[in-house]
């Protein structure tokens, strides 16, 4: 069985690619962020998964940090950050941020550092 999620069932706003799908309730062991920000230095603070996550920068550029990597990254590039392995990002502006963030799980498990 074939399942459609709207985009007012994941976005929080109409707009702007910002939001989470978590796909264990439709039988799929991924889940994905959209993030979507204008705000230079903004970004989530240092975590980690037990699962890997990979992030497709979709637009702009942020700063990474994968464990005792720094990397700057830019649209058209992915970066995986391997399971339980600590990682954040900020956008590095000037502009957009858009990245997709794919959690290789079917919900999310998240322990923040910081």
């Amino acid at each position: 069985m074939a399942h459609v999620i709207g985009r007012e069932q994941w976005a929080e706003k109409p707009d702007v690619w910002h939001g989470e799908f978590e796909g264990g309730a439709f039988g799929a062991e991924v889940s994905v962020i959209f993030y979507s920000s204008d705000q230079v230095g903004g970004g989530p603070k240092l975590h980690r998964h037990p699962y890997p996550e990979v992030f497709i920068v979709r637009e702009g550029r942020a700063l990474f940090t994968i464990g005792d990597e720094t990397i700057e990254a830019k649209a058209g590039q992915i970066l995986v950050a391997p399971a339980n392995v600590p990682h954040k990002f900020s956008n590095l502006g000037p502009g957009r941020l858009e990245s997709t963030d794919v959690h290789v799980a079917g919900a999310f498990s998240t322990e923040w550092l910081e």
